[in-house]
C-alpha cells in the first residue's frame, strides 16, 4: 500500500467535487447560485430614460409617474415597474433571475443580497443571451430600444457564444477525466507497481488540460462581458460583476490536478529508486 499516494488521491477528490460544482452550480434555485459566471444588475435599468422623460413610449411615460417618487428615495427598483427582474446570473447550464433584498441600493448598514425567484431549464451547451431574456419579460408596449439598451452588450455576448459552448464541453471532459483519475488514484494507493503512477499521471494531465483551458475561457468570457456591460451600460443603469466564487472554484480544481499530476510523477520516481535500491542491496548481499 502506498500511503504517500493518499495525497494525490485527496487532491483529485477535491478537484472532482469542484469540477462538478462548476457544472451544476445554479442549476436550480438556491443551489450554489452565488457561483455564477457573471451577474447582470438591471435593477436600475431605464432610470436615466425615465429621468430625462424623452422616451417615445406612452406606457413608459406612465411608468415614470408611478416610480418617480421611489427613485428619489434611492431604494426603488425600477426593474419591477418594467416587469423585469433586478438581476440575471449566468451559469453553465442555465441562468437565474431575481431581486435584490432589501433593495437594489446599498446603505451604510446593509448590502443588497440576491433573492433568486426562478432559474431557466437546464440545457447542455447553454448560452445566456440577456438581451432576449429581458426583452421577453418587458411589459407589452415597451422595448429595449425605448430604454436605450446598448447594442454593444448584445454584440459582446454573441462574440463569446462559441467560446461558452466550448467551455461547457471542456468542463464535461475535465470532470470525466478527473473522475477516472479518482478511480485510478484509489487503485494506485493499493497498487505497488510502476504502471499505476504512470496511468494516473496521464489521467491527471488530461484533466488538468481540460480544466485549465475551460478555466481560461471562463476568465476571458467574464472579463469580456463584464467590461463591455460596465462600459456601455452605465448610462442606462446596467452593470455587471464577475463570478469570483466560480472563478475560485474552477482555478482551484485546475491547480489541484496540477499538484496531483506532479505527485504521481514523484510516486513513479520514488518507486523506481526503491527498486534500484533493492537490486543494489541484493547484489551487495551476494558478495
Amino acid at each position: 500500500m502506498r500511503f504517500t499516494a493518499l495525497f494525490p488521491l485527496f487532491c483529485t477528490l477535491v478537484a472532482f467535487i469542484l469540477s462538478l460544482l462548476c457544472i451544476f452550480a445554479g442549476s436550480k434555485r438556491d443551489y450554489i447560485e452565488h457561483a455564477d459566471i457573471f451577474t447582470l444588475n438591471t435593477s436600475m435599468l431605464g432610470r436615466t430614460t425615465l429621468d430625462e422623460s424623452k422616451s417615445s413610449s406612452s406606457l413608459l411615460s406612465s411608468i415614470e409617474n408611478s416610480v418617480k417618487g421611489e427613485v428619489n428615495d434611492l431604494i426603488a427598483d425600477v426593474a419591477k415597474a418594467l416587469n423585469i427582474h433586478g438581476f440575471y446570473s449566468a451559469h453553465l447550464l442555465d441562468y437565474c433571475e431575481g431581486y435584490f433584498t432589501p433593495g437594489p441600493v446599498a446603505n451604510k448598514t446593509v448590502d443588497p443580497d440576491k433573492n433568486v425567484t426562478r432559474c431557466s431549464n437546464r440545457t447542455a451547451l447553454f448560452h445566456f443571451d440577456p438581451t432576449a431574456a429581458i426583452q421577453k419579460e418587458l411589459k407589452p408596449g415597451i422595448s429595449l430600444a425605448d430604454l436605450r439598451w446598448p447594442s454593444a452588450i448584445k454584440d459582446a455576448v454573441q462574440a463569446v457564444e462559441i467560446a461558452s459552448k466550448a467551455m461547457f464541453v471542456l468542463y464535461c471532459v475535465g470532470a470525466a477525466a478527473t473522475g477516472l483519475a479518482l478511480a485510478g488514484a484509489v487503485f494506485g494507493v493499493f497498487s505497488d507497481g510502476r504502471a499505476a503512477p504512470l496511468v494516473n499521471n496521464g489521467l491527471a494531465l488530461l484533466a488538468l488540460l481540460a480544466l485549465g483551458i475551460a478555466s481560461a475561457i471562463a476568465s476571458v468570457i467574464m472579463s469580456k462581458v463584464v467590461h463591455e456591460v460596465n462600459k456601455h451600460g452605465n448610462d442606462v443603469g446596467i452593470s455587471a460583476t464577475k463570478g469570483k466564487t466560480f472563478l475560485g472554484m474552477t482555478w482551484a480544481a485546475t491547480v489541484l490536478m496540477l499538484i496531483a499530476a506532479m505527485a504521481w510523477i514523484y510516486e513513479f520516481v520514488a518507486h523506481r529508486r526503491r527498486q534500484t535500491s533493492y537490486v543494489f542491496e541484493g547484489k551487495k548481499g551476494r558478495y
